[in-house]
Formats: C-alpha cells, sequence, structure tokens
C-alpha cells in the first residue's frame, strides 16, 4: 500500500514537473516565433512621397452607439495633414440611440472652417428580410455616396496621428496596393485590457504572421478593421460589404477577397501612426473576444478550445504552481527534488513572461504595466475560448454592443 501511495506521489510530481516545463517551453516558442515573424515585417514609410496628391479620398466612419470615442476620433481625423487635395470624411450613424450622430455634427460643424468636407449620414433601417452584422450595413450605405480613387474605413475607437493618412496613401499609391492595411498601436486604459490584450496581440502576431500575409503566394490573409485603405475599384469587385452582409469578422474575410481575386494586399505595421483602444470595461472585452475568437480560428472548435487552453497552460499554470508548490512541500517531502524543479521551471516561465512583456513593450508599443497579472489574463483567455465556441454555434449571447450576430 505504501508504495502505491509513492507511485502516486511521484506520477503527481512528474505531471507537476512536465507542466512547469511545457509552459517555458511555450513561452520560448512563442517569443522566438513573435521575434521571427516580426524581424522582416514592414512598416509604414516615414514620409509619404508626393505621388498622392493627385488622388482623392473619402474617409469613411462608421458608428454605433459611440458618443465616447466619436468627437475624439473624428477630431483627430480632421487634424490630419491633407493626404491629397481632394479628401473627405463620411461619419455614417448606424442607427445609434445615443448621442453619437449629435456629437459628430457637433465637431464638424468647429471644424467648417477648415475647408475639410464633412457629412454626418444616416444608414436608415437594415432591409428586411436581409441578415447584416456589425458595421457591414454602415460600410455599405457610406460606398452609395463614395466616388473618390480611394476610400478609407476607420473605426470610432481609433487615433489617428496628424501624418497617418498622408503616409498611409502614399505608400498605398507607390506600392500600387488594392488594400493596404496599418496594424494599429495598442492602447490599454482598463485593468481587463492590461490583463488580456498584451496576451491577444502576441497571438495575432504569430498567428497571422505578416510577412506571409503581404505574400501573394502564402495563403495566409489578414488585415486590420480599424483601418483599412481600398482602391474603390478594388472594393467594387470584390463585392465590398454589401457582399460579407452576415460576416461577423468582415475584416479578414475581405482581406481574404482581396488576396483571393489576385489583387494586391499590403499589410503593414503603423504603430507610430494609429492608436487603437478596443475595450473600456471588462464587459466589452469580454463581448468582443468571444465574438471573435472562434471565428478567428476558422470555425474549428477544436483549435479555439486548444488554443485557449494552450493559453492558460503558458500565462496560468506558472503561477498557480508557484503558489500551490509550498504546500506540495508539506504535504509529500519525499519528492522534493521534484518539487524544487518544478518551482525553477514555474519561476523561469515568470520571468520569461516579463521577458515577453518586454518585447511587446518595445515592438507594439504596449508598456509593461501589471505585466504580473498574465496569470489572471491567461485564465480569462482560457474562458473566453469555450464561451466563443458556445456562442458562434448556438447564437446564444453572440453579440456585438449588444445586436444579436445571429438570424433570429
Amino acid at each position: 500500500m505504501d508504495g502505491l501511495i509513492a507511485g502516486g506521489e511521484q506520477l503527481i510530481a512528474l505531471l507537476v514537473l512536465a507542466m512547469s516545463l511545457a509552459a517555458c517551453g511555450g513561452l520560448l516558442l512563442l517569443q522566438l516565433g513573435l521575434m521571427r515573424c516580426l524581424a522582416s515585417a514592414p512598416v509604414l514609410s516615414p514620409d509619404g512621397s508626393p505621388s498622392a496628391g493627385s488622388a482623392s479620398l473619402t474617409v469613411v466612419i462608421p458608428a454605433y452607439n459611440e458618443a465616447v470615442n466619436i468627437g475624439p476620433c473624428l477630431r483627430h481625423v480632421l487634424a490630419s495633414e491633407p493626404p491629397c487635395r481632394d479628401w473627405r470624411v463620411l461619419v455614417v450613424d448606424d442607427a445609434s440611440n445615443d448621442a453619437t450622430a449629435e456629437l459628430a455634427t457637433a465637431v464638424l460643424r468647429d471644424h467648417s472652417t477648415a475647408g475639410i468636407r464633412g457629412e454626418v449620414v444616416q444608414a436608415g433601417p437594415r432591409p428586411e428580410g436581409e441578415h447584416w452584422v456589425g458595421k457591414n450595413w454602415a460600410c455599405t450605405r457610406a460606398m452609395e455616396q463614395v466616388q473618390s480613387d480611394w476610400v478609407l474605413f476607420v473605426d470610432a475607437d481609433v487615433r489617428l496621428k496628424p501624418d497617418a493618412l498622408r503616409r498611409a496613401l502614399a505608400q498605398a499609391i507607390d506600392e500600387e496596393a488594392d488594400l493596404f492595411s496599418l496594424a494599429p498601436r495598442l492602447g490599454c486604459d482598463c485593468l481587463a485590457e492590461w490583463m488580456v490584450q498584451p496576451i491577444m496581440a502576441s497571438l495575432l502576431g504569430l498567428g497571422f504572421p505578416i510577412e506571409e500575409a503581404n505574400d501573394p503566394a502564402s495563403p495566409v490573409s489578414f488585415a486590420a478593421g480599424p483601418f483599412m485603405l481600398f482602391r474603390r475599384t478594388a472594393y467594387e469587385a470584390i463585392g465590398g460589404h454589401r457582399a460579407l452582409a452576415a460576416e461577423v469578422v468582415e475584416d479578414l474575410a475581405l482581406a481574404r477577397r482581396i488576396k483571393s481575386e489576385g489583387l494586391c494586399l499590403r499589410y503593414v505595421l503603423g504603430l507610430d501612426a494609429v492608436d487603437l483602444r478596443m475595450y473600456p470595461n471588462l464587459a466589452s472585452l469580454w463581448e468582443g473576444w468571444t465574438k471573435n475568437w472562434c471565428l478567428g480560428l476558422d470555425r474549428n472548435v477544436l483549435k479555439a478550445l486548444a488554443a485557449a487552453a494552450v493559453v492558460v497552460q503558458m500565462f496560468s499554470v506558472p503561477w498557480i504552481l508557484a503558489g500551490a508548490l509550498p504546500a506540495l512541500f508539506l504535504l509529500f517531502p519525499a519528492q522534493s527534488i521534484w518539487w524544487t524543479s518544478s518551482v525553477v521551471l514555474a519561476f523561469l516561465a515568470i520571468a520569461q513572461q516579463c521577458l515577453l512583456r518586454l518585447y511587446i513593450s518595445k515592438t507594439f508599443g504596449i508598456p509593461t504595466t501589471l505585466w504580473w497579472l498574465m496569470g489572471v489574463g491567461g485564465l480569462l483567455v482560457g474562458a473566453i475560448g469555450p464561451v466563443s465556441v458556445w456562442r458562434t454555434l448556438t447564437g446564444r449571447g453572440w453579440t456585438w454592443k449588444g445586436r444579436q450576430l445571429r438570424p433570429s
């Protein structure tokens, strides 16, 4: 009996050691993979050439209940250096029930003397018998008024630097892009964002390699929805948002259509030009990531669950083990050599998390603030995975800003 107990204790000790080792190995692979993917990633050129001068541009800002964001977003757009001689701004109010439209109108009125053409338009009701989700209807309605050479879709939670439009348009023209998308710098304002967003930034950077996204021969496609600059003729050729009315992750779908049609996709880092603050609180972060997680992994249930489990293993398990190992020393002193090895590996994994955050801070501009809460962030992501699978498959609770994503 004593031998059986001792064998059970040793099995537990080996399991704990394996979990610590797996966390270290996973974090090492994640960091090395990120460094490899981003080492050759294209970036937004520091200065735009004058070739954009003869082009025309329309900046479209779809907005639904964006009273908090629309003012700052619009003011940043209007403060931009002129990207070309002929450009204007369209704010599309998607049947908001807050003061989005009124605030946008007030900002445009305040900037009327700047000579920039701006207008707030109403998207109107969505067609009966058709299923539209997200911003697809608002963007489609905006395009009915767009005749410019280029059209830029910007989300209301984006803040542009003054030279962002000029640099992006010039580079898109120089590189003959049909879709030119900028990866923004993620900002973190609430506790939930500090815990989760750095993890998500690293996963996106590894899961959608920028170099492959830009390679016409690679099947990898990706674009950042907050900043998508289209050549209008290319946008119309792929059917635009109208062809993707029911597509929840429309930015990824648009990028895939551009590539599948043999058009030029350019996805580059714009960390010094575009700031993005996605979620003001835990509730909106939970709604947003449970909306996208499963879809971003191709609706593959096993991939979605496995990815969430791997995040827990890498980011949460080391902290859990570090806290639990002293008790294991007391309960099972005979396995102390295994517990000692596990302690070393657990703290090594925690140190790797700190190094990862330092790398993310240097690369993505996300400070190391509250880096030690990545363990809790891992648990949140671990819960997001299965909840996203459930919501995506059943439609229950699958919403964005309170709007149901699955047709009733």
